[in-house]
């Protein structure tokens, strides 16, 4: 992709009741645009890092058996009616009146319409366990939209929902997705944490992943002895329930939740599966969500620096940014040129600065703040050799900055691939 035909550019000036880094950064980087409080427009190189998130977790949810779906955004009353939800979720649903003053709503979450969907198909325990997921845009009535895609009034949100014929088959699934879950984060550079959460209605605990930082909205009480961390809602006291240890409460930004919901929605909908012993059983369930749009404010406020961003090597949207430093001079241009078609030709994913009239400052700032992780410098330099310039976003060193056989088309291509393989 050239620089110059990209929809979006960056921006000196933000909204000025955006304080959050994740909100400042994509703004004046090009990634997302503001409609209104909560709501944003994902650009084009927001929108590559957002499908690459959704990409992760669809490749781990489909690891544990999970089947991609998509179910309807825009709910009928009835639904929720039979669960007695509501009229609960008055302050957090849409809810309007459509044609025919059909009561309706917009999906925050999808128990009430995965249930009866559910039941269509699942008649005994030979037709379980079953998971289904969808990655979707949720809309809640956030009275507090702010922190950019932290907390938005429209958002995308990965929700996984499974069904079991026993308790204890509920709880082998729901592991095998928490260690899922690990892999998701780890895999974008993120470290987050495994807390105790309220279960509420449904069970005594529920999980929420959350990565630590000061920009946190969560409060969470970290036990460094044993590991076992609790939400501030269900701490008695500052010492660890296991190992007595006096744990230390940091802020946090949840990532990602589960829930054991057992037979709360299937007796509602009176969903039920005949077991071995030819009896009928309640189907037990299990909800998981994670939010991709979070997930991608979330990477911005923990991998950030004075001059940009700098995204991980698994969610970047290009790999490598490549510089015309001086495109006033023939052999730059020329130069430029040749690696970016030599590049693109061996698989490479290159977001080429082919700017003229742009002063090379000016080219470093706008790649510090768009933040790919490999940063490749054309100059007067380089121009009559056969050697680049390799720089990293992160400041780390590259191993293979001075090989011999780094040259514009040979040895590039390779040594990049590699950097992305390790």
């Amino acid at each position: 992709m050239k620089q110059t035909h990209l929809f979006s550019k960056t921006v000196k000036d933000v909204p000025k009741e955006e304080t959050s880094i994740n909100a400042q950064l994509l703004i004046k980087a090009g990634f997302i645009d503001k409609l209104q409080a909560g709501v944003y427009s994902f650009l084009p190189l927001g929108h590559r890092v957002h499908e690459r998130i959704k990409n992760v977790i669809r490749e781990e949810m489909n690891a544990v058996g999970g089947q991609e779906i998509y179910m309807p955004a825009l709910h009928p009353k009835k639904n929720w009616t039979v669960t007695g939800r509501w009229d609960e979720a008055t302050e957090v649903m849409f809810q309007f009146v459509g044609r025919g003053d059909k009561e309706m709503g917009l999906g925050w979450t999808h128990e009430e319409i995965v249930t009866p969907l559910a039941k269509k198909f699942v008649h005994s325990y030979k037709d379980l366990p079953r998971a289904v997921y969808q990655i979707q845009d949720k809309f809640r009535n956030e009275p507090r939209a702010k922190s950019g895609l932290l907390r938005g009034r429209e958002f995308s949100m990965k929700d996984m929902y499974s069904f079991h014929i026993s308790a204890k088959d509920l709880e082998n699934f729901y592991d095998e997705v928490l260690e899922a879950y690990h892999r998701i984060f780890k895999r974008m550079g993120l470290e987050a944490l495994l807390v105790e959460a309220s279960g509420g209605a449904f069970s005594k605990y529920s999980h929420e992943f959350q990565v630590l930082t000061e920009n946190g909205e969560d409060l969470v009480y970290v036990c460094k002895d044993c590991g076992r961390h609790q939400n501030k809602e269900i701490v008695e006291d500052d010492n660890c329930p296991d190992c007595g240890t006096k744990r230390s409460a940091k802020k946090a930004i949840e990532v990602g939740n589960i829930f054991k919901l057992k037979n709360r929605f299937s007796e509602a909908f009176k969903f039920k599966a005949v077991d071995k012993n030819g009896q009928e059983q309640d189907i037990q369930m299990g909800c998981y969500g994670i939010g991709p749009s979070r997930i991608m404010g979330t990477i911005v406020e923990i991998m950030h620096d004075d001059n940009g961003m700098i995204w991980p090597k698994e969610v970047t949207p290009y790999q490598v940014h490549l510089l015309a430093l001086a495109t006033e001079d023939e052999q730059v241009k020329d130069k430029a040129n040749r690696v970016y078609k030599n590049l693109k030709e061996a698989g490479v994913e290159v977001f080429f600065d082919d700017r003229e009239k742009v002063s090379p400052g000016e080219k470093f700032a706008d790649s510090d703040l768009i933040g790919l992780p490999l940063q490749i410098l054309v100059g007067k330099k380089t121009a009559t050799s056969s050697q680049v310039e390799v720089k990293s976003r992160d400041g780390k060193n590259l191993d293979f900055t001075d090989a011999d056989n780094l040259t514009e088309e040979e040895g590039l291509a390779e040594a990049i691939h590699k950097y992305y393989q390790n």
